[in-house]
């Protein structure tokens, strides 16, 4: 039993650590292709938004209720799994309150008015943000799959999409300003890191008091900072670069496409 608990978690790991490599190909695409599409990025952006919520509604805060009910009763779950899921909402609120999230620095018009002592720190301080904002995305990545791996690899595509971007937003003004592909590339690989290090942290935390309410906790906190996530930062930096209707194509596509992965992997699981 011992040895099949440690299987799945380094299955979750390698999950969570292939999701956050995503970053690393967003910044790869700014040394190799100098002019992305803004419309196939506001798809994929929309896409990715909308396979996270509806993961999050349908999946993760059903998870989150269904353990609370197993550690107390059906009422008491149902509550305390809203509360959970309420709770990751503020929990991201505030980080993004007191650590924004730029993602202004992906337009490389903009980018290049810019003098390069204000590119170094426009780096570095998106560098810092995203960082910042990945370490809960691997949690919610390394749980949901040591859960399921027919929840984890679903939401660790939905995941590795809106990497993509983030690698271009630190890698852009990296590259910029110092010409540098090494440091460029290093930039992002440094951010891609914070995933599978958030994922470790909270395990090795979280570990020795695991149980029905601790995974109800944590499924609800992570339902919230998804939707959260999807709501504030993708769906809006989505429809920045839209042209049409990309954006919303891109979100109902997502959640039809989520849904289905599902529905599969409940026949073959």
């Amino acid at each position: 039993m011992q040895t099949i608990l440690q299987h799945q978690v380094w299955i979750a790991f390698a999950v969570t650590f292939l999701a956050g490599l995503a970053t690393v190909i967003g910044g790869a695409l700014v040394l190799f292709f100098r002019q992305p599409s803004y419309r196939l990025l506001s798809f994929g952006l929309a896409f990715s938004a909308g396979a996270m919520v509806y993961v999050s509604l349908t999946e993760i805060l059903n998870k989150s209720i269904a353990s609370f009910s197993q550690a107390f009763n059906p009422k008491f779950g149902f509550a305390f799994g809203t509360f959970a899921f309420l709770s990751g909402v503020i929990l991201v609120l505030l980080l993004d309150h007191f650590i924004p999230n730029p993602h202004e620095t992906i337009e490389p018009n903009n980018a290049a008015e810019i003098e390069q002592r204000q590119l170094r720190r426009t780096g570095l301080l998106t560098l810092f943000a995203i960082t910042a904002h990945n370490f809960p995305e691997g949690l919610a990545t390394f749980f949901a799959t040591l859960e399921s791996p027919t929840l984890g690899a679903p939401l660790a595509v939905a995941i590795a999409i809106h990497n993509i971007p983030e690698g271009i937003a630190i890698a852009l003004p990296v590259y910029m300003a110092t010409g540098r592909r090494d440091l460029a590339l290093g930039a992002s690989f440094v951010s891609a890191l914070a995933e599978p290090l958030g994922a470790a942290l909270g395990y090795f935390i979280l570990a020795p008091f695991m149980s029905f309410s601790v995974y109800g906790a944590v499924f609800g906190v992570i339902g919230g900072v998804m939707v959260f996530l999807a709501l504030d930062e993708l769906l809006p930096t989505a429809k920045r670069y839209a042209k049409g209707h990309e954006t919303v194509y891109g979100l109902v596509i997502g959640m039809a496409s989520l849904a289905l992965s599902l529905v599969l992997f409940k026949f073959v699981s």
